[in-house]
């Protein structure tokens, strides 16, 4: 059974960082390009990242390039999200998601992805 877990949500200022981590079992990471999404109140789902199976390429959304940065650790079966001068409108609810396919456009869309965590909530207060 796959199982997507995200960690590292929290309370956090205007400005400040947090790390997110997406902790994967029951798959083997290294077969699949994983990503972060978003979820705010009253929102659709949005697309933040991806990164690709072996880490070498990553593509953002514009509004998170310079403050957010996607990486990997394939031996930990971990994927993470270090967010960096957090705005109060960076706050919602992260999901993570793997899928087989490196595509930002796909990914960008977001509707179809393999498989899906339940989230960690980030809030940011101003």
């Amino acid at each position: 059974q796959v199982q997507l877990v995200e960690s590292g949500g929290g309370l956090v200022q205007a400005g400040g960082s947090l790390r997110l981590s997406c902790a994967a079992s029951g798959l083997t990471l290294s077969m699949y390009a994983m990503g972060w999404f978003r979820q705010a109140p009253g929102k659709e789902r949005e697309f933040q990242a991806v990164i690709s199976r072996g880490g070498t390429r990553t593509s953002y959304v514009d509004s998170v390039k310079g403050r957010f940065t996607i990486s990997r650790d394939n031996a930990k079966n971990t994927v993470y999200l270090q967010m960096t001068s957090l705005k109060p409108e960076d706050e919602a609810v992260y999901y993570c998601a793997a899928d087989p396919i490196y595509d930002p456009r796909r990914w960008g869309a977001g509707n179809d992805m393999d498989y899906w965590g339940k989230g960690t909530l980030v809030t940011v207060s101003s």
